[in-house]
């Protein structure tokens, strides 16, 4: 289970540059009107390309919690690219909780796959029925500008789309543009073999 502890930021959203995008008038005293609106859009744009990219595009904060390690010697984390751990606690069934010296564990700090992997022979060791919580930052960039451009580019496209289909509820039109697929495509995790995360 994934919970992003700390969301995107409404300072963060670049609502400006959307506006621009989307060739929104100005001078009229109307120009907040839609924020809300616009805002949303972006939100979710945001949400779709990181869903497809597994990417974070703003870094934030995020905890995953498991209930056994898939590998004891590696344990890969679902968002990336990850900053640093934050923290690591074992959970026993009746509730008592564990917190694990930093000096136990180390990042591998993959851009596709980062890894949580044991300073030792193995990860913790997770009772039975228990379970093993990870916090961790992950993101592209402390702040909009620090997203790469082509990735910019994208969520403003999907926003627009979003907003342009705002009223759409059928399939076809209203889904992910080839313009924005091509820009976040070398984002994308290499899958080898039968659908297989690489």
């Amino acid at each position: 289970m994934l919970i992003e502890e700390t969301g995107v930021a409404q300072a963060d959203l670049p609502l400006e540059p959307f506006k621009a995008h989307l060739r929104m008038g100005s001078g009229f005293g109307t120009e907040t009107v839609q924020e809300p609106v616009l805002a949303g859009f972006l939100r979710a744009a945001i949400a779709a390309i990181e869903a497809r990219t597994g990417k974070a595009l703003i870094t934030r904060q995020f905890a995953l919690t498991l209930p056994e390690w898939k590998d004891t010697q590696a344990q890969a984390l679902p968002v990336g690219p990850v900053q640093g751990i934050v923290s690591v606690t074992v959970v026993s069934r009746d509730g008592p909780e564990t917190m694990i010296e930093p000096q136990r564990y180390w990042l591998v700090r993959d851009m596709q796959v980062p890894l949580l992997k044991p300073s030792g022979a193995m990860l913790p060791y997770i009772p039975p029925q228990g379970s093993v919580e990870i916090v961790f930052e992950a993101g592209l960039g402390q702040s909009w500008g620090a997203v790469p451009a082509d990735l910019q580019q994208a969520v403003l496209m999907l926003a627009a789309h979003y907003y342009e289909y705002r009223h759409e509820t059928r399939l076809g039109d209203g889904c992910m543009p080839f313009g924005v697929s091509s820009l976040i495509e070398r984002y994308r995790p290499l899958r080898i073999g039968l659908g297989a995360r690489a």
